[in-house]
């Protein structure tokens, strides 16, 4: 009996005289046979004489050519299912025994239930086989989908699924083929065929009149074995010689958009399947998926980059028009302090550049002067922390010959030098008292006298000071006269600190490599996306004059076209990531907590309730550690 339930009319007959086991017979040729009878009835059929029966003559025609007169046909049948019929025969009439009837059912259910548990186990362990089959597939499909969605680079994605398609599918070749843009071949992008003879390589290039030119271009795959190929190209040598004897070409279709062919290989013939036809298109499929992420992705980068470097010339372009090429940067912080610049400029007024060391302030200055009427006359800068307090009053006013020991000869101050022009003082704060009362005069007055002298020198230079120094604390704590401030704060401008217009860090990275790039004649071309990204992390409390500092290092340390930035020797930024590990730098939480203290005190140093005194500290001491830790007054505009 077959499966299905039909009647497969085929049993096996067993000679009593020690002949041996007869060839199978056909017991349901005809309507009238003994097997079906048997089948149907489920219960022996006994013909005590064969010659005379009249039913059943298509089945006993087999029994008497043997010489059997009488035969017992037994169902073959368990309590689940019909398994078929046993049928016993004897060379004499009437051989068959109500006993020997009995004892043969009874002898053919045991073999029946034999039979049955044989062929459950049998079912059972191909069903196992099958569903374990279809696990590793259903592995493959998912890892190679979690492939796809993770991994943008197409060859490593192919190294990476090539040897699981291999080895679940039984494969001998895996190669990808894509096609070419010129001349519209297809060449072998990707090939994992661990016993190559060398033939078929990566770079290859496929005829376009192949197999795999016409999956391409049609868009339906090609199953069969070599000999079945009828073209006459190089592709179909090129198989031939690796030995291949069974190929599968898949075309790899994307939204109606053809990206290439995958093309499986086995070394024996006739080896593919339906089922495995259906799998590999699975496959194809995810490799198509691949390969158009791929290509976007490439497509993407290539645009990135093109408007990076459009929007870095054209960043190029504003501040040449603007006159600011000194000034790097685009945020929207700096094109305040610009538009304040541009306000400026034009007149006399004084101006107040304040902000932290290393942010910039002397190039504001100079762009104030640049954009001023002065701008042909001198530009006399000095830096007031970096002359002692007993030379400072000399070298803004001058001396006369005699006026002090080691006073020589005559010297004409820097206030006298920037006539019609423009005197730049940085770190004006750090001007004692006694010294303002002169400056205060030079501001209202525009004269001075120099030491040693009693005749009044008249000056018509426009100041521009800088400070990083809290000066309106500095008047509160009687340390700066008030009514120079006031002098002074005529028209404030606040330079922010690095920190706070990381959006202009890749500019200034790319400015200072192109300058130190040529200083040291080098060729860098390149700087990593990674770098980049760990430079505008970095709080930079050092500011521009610190990443100047650490641009021109890298220069000196790469060797080759791409910058090495020795990112380890920078401090992690803290904040809402608190660097690589999660924690703050001890600094950094100094820093936080005297800030914190700052703003609930309203800045105030002094006194019991003062920023000082809440911190356990002397205010000599508070002012020092701000200054070390770059914190200065926010701007009050």
């Amino acid at each position: 009996m077959r499966e299905d339930g039909s009647h497969a009319g085929v049993s096996l007959i067993a000679d009593s005289r020690g002949q041996g086991l007869i060839s199978p017979i056909d017991l349901s040729s005809g309507e009238h046979s003994a097997y079906r009878w048997v089948h149907e009835y489920q219960r022996p059929l006994v013909i005590g004489s064969v010659a005379s029966e009249t039913r059943f003559t298509d089945t006993l025609e087999w029994f008497r050519s043997n010489g059997d007169r009488s035969i017992c046909v037994l169902p073959f049948s368990t309590a689940l299912r019909r398994l078929g019929a046993i049928c016993v025969g004897r060379s004499t009439e009437n051989a068959f025994s109500e006993e020997e009837i009995s004892l043969l059912t009874l002898a053919v259910d045991y073999a029946a239930l034999a039979l049955d548990d044989r062929l459950h186990f049998a079912a059972s362990e191909k069903a196992g086989l099958q569903l374990e089959n279809e696990r590793t597939k259903l592995k493959l499909i998912l890892d190679l989908n979690n492939s796809v969605v993770s991994n943008l680079e197409l060859k490593q994605l192919i190294r990476a699924i090539s040897p699981s398609i291999r080895n679940v599918m039984q494969l001998d070749a895996v190669a990808l083929m894509l096609p070419t843009s010129d001349n519209g071949c297809l060449e072998v992008y990707a090939l994992d065929f661990p016993d190559s003879k060398g033939t078929i390589r990566p770079g290859v290039m496929v005829s376009p009149d192949g197999l795999p030119g016409q999956v391409f271009r049609s868009g339906k795959l090609w199953v069969g074995d070599i000999s079945e190929e009828r073209t006459k190209t190089d592709d179909r040598k090129l198989t031939s010689q690796e030995g291949f004897q069974a190929t599968c070409f898949l075309p790899l279709v994307r939204s109606s958009r053809a990206l290439g062919v995958l093309s499986v290989a086995r070394l024996r013939k006739d080896s593919f399947t339906e089922q495995d036809v259906d799998f590999l298109l699975q496959i194809a499929g995810q490799v198509a998926i691949a390969i158009d992420n791929a290509l976007a992705y490439h497509k993407i980068s290539e645009l990135s980059d093109k408007l990076a470097q459009e929007k870095l010339y054209l960043e190029d372009e504003i501040r040449s028009e603007l006159n600011f090429e000194e000034i790097v940067g685009n945020s929207t912080i700096l094109r305040k302090v610009l538009r304040q610049v541009e306000a400026v400029a034009p007149t006399d007024s004084t101006v107040l550049i304040y902000g932290e060391t290393g942010s910039g302030k002397e190039l504001i200055a100079r762009a104030v002067h640049k954009l001023s009427m002065r701008k042909s006359h001198a530009f006399v800068k000095l830096n007031c922390a970096a002359i002692p307090t007993g030379l400072l009053e000399s070298e803004l006013f001058g001396h006369e010959k005699g006026a002090f020991t080691g006073a020589i000869a005559q010297r004409i101050g820097r206030f006298e030098l920037a006539s019609q022009g423009t005197i730049f003082l940085d770190e004006v704060g750090e001007i004692p008292l006694d010294l303002q009362p002169k400056l205060l005069r030079v501001l209202q007055e525009r004269e001075f006298e120099r030491l040693g002298s009693s005749r009044t020198v008249h000056t018509n230079a426009r100041l521009i000071a800088a400070t990083n120094r809290d000066l309106n604390a500095m008047v509160d704590n009687q340390r700066f006269r008030s009514d120079l401030f006031y002098r002074l704060n005529v028209f404030p401008i606040y330079v922010p600190p690095l920190r706070e217009r990381t959006e202009d860090i890749p500019f200034l990275v790319r400015h200072f490599a192109q300058h130190f790039d040529r200083l040291m004649k080098r060729q860098i071309e390149t700087i990593s996306s990674e770098t980049m990204n760990a430079l505008v992390r970095y709080p930079w409390p050092g500011n521009i004059r610190e990443l100047q500092n650490v641009i021109e290092r890298a220069v000196i340390l790469s060797s080759g076209k791409e910058l090495k930035v020795p990112i380890a020797d920078l401090k992690p930024r803290s904040g809402d990531s608190g660097g690589s590990n999660g924690m703050m730098t001890l600094e950094e939480m100094e820093r936080r907590h005297i800030l914190y203290v700052l703003n609930q005190t309203n800045w105030v140093f002094s006194g019991p309730n003062g920023a000082a005194a809440k911190l356990g500290m002397k205010r000599p001491t508070l002012q020092f550690r701000m200054r070390k830790l770059g914190i200065s007054r926010p701007s009050r505009q």
